[in-house]
């Protein structure tokens, strides 16, 4: 049985995210995901959205979002994916449906969950094995928060208030890496540049 949606309120945080169906790719190159960053730049300056944190990865995506208007946060995925979806299916001569299903969000409901959620978001394509540092994965807002790139799809704002530097940031994220049950050479990569 699904989960109830939350209640859509000006001031809240949500982590929406979903997958392709069978897990197959929804972004398979750089246009695609450049096609789906434009599309939520759009629509987050239309609905009022401030993103914290996001990644798109080959077959999923995260989005923190903080809803600051009165249109609900939903709208994003909405919005986006769906036009999105027209776009893929002619692009790739795709046919079906292109998500798992309905997109999934959950209310965050305390700091420590709020934080650890940015770093999860920013660490996901090295949990997946993508990348082995971050900042080498392009389709995040990790380099906004790292101040290495600028972007709109970013709420400095909301950096600041946590963390002291980016430098504190980038030690936050990486120490939850290096916790995690990573490949050997990803953990040795880490160790080897201090990360």
């Amino acid at each position: 049985m699904p989960q109830p949606r939350p209640e859509y309120v000006a001031g809240n945080y949500y982590h929406i995210y979903n997958r392709g169906a069978h897990r197959v790719s929804i972004f398979r190159g750089e246009k695609d995901y450049l096609r789906a960053l434009g599309l939520i730049k759009k629509y987050v300056r239309q609905f009022q959205l401030a993103i914290i944190a996001y990644v798109l990865m080959p077959n999923h995506y995260h989005f923190l979002v903080r809803q600051d208007g009165d249109q609900p946060a939903s709208n994003l995925p909405q919005y986006v994916f769906n036009s999105y979806s027209k776009y893929f299916n002619f692009r790739h001569e795709h046919s079906g449906t292109l998500f798992e299903g309905h997109y999934k969000v959950k209310l965050i409901q305390s700091e420590s969950h709020l934080l650890h959620l940015c770093r999860y978001i920013h660490g996901n394509p090295v949990k997946d094995g993508l990348v082995a540092d971050p900042a080498d994965w392009a389709y995040s807002n990790y380099l906004e928060w790292l101040g290495q790139r600028d972007g709109t799809l970013y709420t400095p704002e909301f950096v600041q208030e946590y963390f002291a530097s980016p430098s504190d940031y980038r030690d936050f994220v990486l120490d939850d890496l290096r916790g995690r049950d990573l490949p050997d050479d990803i953990k040795r990569y880490l160790d080897d540049f201090g990360m």
